[in-house]
């Protein structure tokens, strides 16, 4: 299923290579988090993946002091990796889709916005299951389905309305309530996924497109019109866009929905879930409560 053109993908983050820390902001408060997490584990981690490195930004964040032995960066875009290679991290570029990795050779894998990109998600969260070594950790943040969907609605709305039909201008992206089922079936164990929206302010519409320009976030759905966006339906939807989503400075507004994912390769030492009905104690009686049986909905009294 082809929902991304991949080779767009790398496209976009080769041109964006350059002047990449011009517009990473995002990247950065995404990799701070990402770190923060990690952090809160109370082990080490001999050797780590940073997935979709972008130009380095997890590399950059990652504290002298942090639990990270051997850091491998790695992605799609040549200009981007050889942007982010120092002398202290090895980097190499390889897929999302296609990990050049063996399995169990990882102790963490952390990626900073990036697999929304892939096609095959499941596919990609399989793969990184397997490179990891038993109880290995996974941590990545990518963009939920809330992100930009003020740019969505205006373009919709503006192509709608001149042209009498639309089509795909902004990437679909992962629903939060998808993502654990997505873990399970990649084979995570303990699961975590939770959500937080970060909302963005600009002077204007267009300087929030320039940007996703230099984030290398343009569009890169397969099926996307290949011509320009025309002048009168980008015009009415900027026009849109300072009507329906400007703050109380005049200032447009734009979401951006960051969903973190955390799981670990399964491990015999990892705690399980206990068999239904194995259960010692009633939570009536911690509860001092009255259960209801929902077969006959007739309550059951409390043992004294």
């Amino acid at each position: 299923m082809l929902v991304f053109d991949r080779s767009a993908v790398r496209r976009h983050r080769d041109r964006a290579a350059p002047r990449f820390g011009e517009a990473d902001f995002l990247f950065r408060e995404t990799a701070e988090r990402l770190l923060d997490r990690m952090n809160d584990v109370t082990r080490r981690f001999p050797l780590a993946l940073d997935l979709g490195c972008h130009t380095g930004q997890v590399a950059q964040t990652l504290h002298p002091s942090a639990k990270i032995d051997h850091l491998i960066q790695c992605d799609a875009s040549v200009p981007m990796a050889h942007a982010a290679k120092t002398n202290s991290h090895a980097t190499v570029v390889g897929d999302e889709e296609a990990l050049p990795f063996g399995d169990s050779t990882l102790d963490l894998v952390l990626s900073n916005l990036s697999l929304h990109w892939t096609n095959d998600l499941p596919g990609a969260l399989v793969q990184i299951r397997r490179a990891l070594k038993p109880d290995g950790l996974l941590l990545a943040t990518l963009f939920g389905g809330e992100t930009l969907k003020e740019l969505r609605a205006a373009l919709l709305d503006a192509e709608s309305e001149i042209t009498g039909g639309v089509s795909p201008r902004i990437s679909p992206f992962v629903d939060v309530r998808d993502a654990g089922q997505l873990m399970n079936r990649a084979g995570f164990a303990l699961p975590v996924i939770d959500a937080d929206s970060m909302t963005v302010t600009y002077a204007e519409p267009l300087k929030l497109m320039a940007d996703l320009r230099a984030m290398g976030e343009t569009n890169s759905v397969h099926e996307r019109r290949k011509t320009f966006l025309r002048r009168d339906v980008l015009a009415r939807a900027l026009q849109i866009y300072r009507d329906k989503f400007s703050d109380s400075r005049g200032r447009v507004t734009a979401t951006f929905q960051i969903v973190t994912m955390t799981g670990w390769a399964p491990h015999a030492s990892q705690q399980k879930a206990l068999r239904p009905g194995s259960a010692k104690a009633r939570l009536a009686d911690a509860l001092n409560a009255t259960e209801t049986s929902l077969d006959d909905k007739t309550p059951t009294k409390r043992s004294p």
